[in-house]
């Protein structure tokens, strides 16, 4: 990351508490969202006005359909999973009139879907990974010109056994997040 991030110039958007604690995130300024694309909207609006990041750092959990990932990554590019208007030609993940459509940022990372629902099954959308806020925040951060990370810890597999295995590990993150922070702001 070459931009200038530090604890004054930055704010964390995470959904929960249980994803992150203020412990954890010692020192940085911490908004906790609310779960899902619009709660993620509102929040960081109301937030953008009385903060005025710099940055933001999107961090929280995601479920992955790829057996190989485990553990923090960043990700780079964005889809919304859950905007399907296939039936009028556009295809998955597009919204009409939207000229921004998938977000990517020109830099290494993976890729996910946003949705306002868990995933537990096979999705339609080609990503990495599967969350319920980045596409928001990502494309709310492109719009207003504030620089936008996001890492996401892979909490469960995204099939059968995801909600029960979220809720094992969603706490499990924010230490390896809490580490990632330390090393930004050395």
């Amino acid at each position: 990351m070459k931009t200038d991030i530090n604890k004054e110039n930055t704010l964390i958007i995470v959904a929960m508490e249980q994803e992150l604690s203020l412990k954890q995130a010692e020192g940085w300024r911490v908004l906790y969202s609310g779960i899902g694309k619009v709660n993620a909207i509102i929040s960081a609006t109301r937030a953008f006005r009385e903060e005025l990041p710099e940055n933001v750092i999107n961090f929280g959990t995601a479920g992955s359909s790829r057996d190989d990932l485990y553990g923090i990554y960043e990700v780079t590019t964005f889809k919304q999973r859950d905007m399907d208007l296939t039936d009028i030609g556009l295809p998955l993940g597009i919204t009409l009139n939207d000229e921004i459509g998938h977000i990517s940022f020109d830099r290494p990372g993976l890729s996910c879907g946003t949705g306002d629902s868990f995933v537990t099954s096979a999705q339609k959308i080609d990503t990495d990974l599967y969350d319920m806020e980045a596409y928001a925040l990502a494309k709310l951060c492109l719009i207003e010109n504030i620089n936008y990370f996001c890492f996401k810890y892979v909490s469960d597999r995204a099939n059968e056994n995801a909600t029960e295995d979220w809720k094992k590990n969603v706490s499990d993150g924010g230490e390896a997040f809490g580490i990632l922070l330390n090393s930004l702001n050395g």
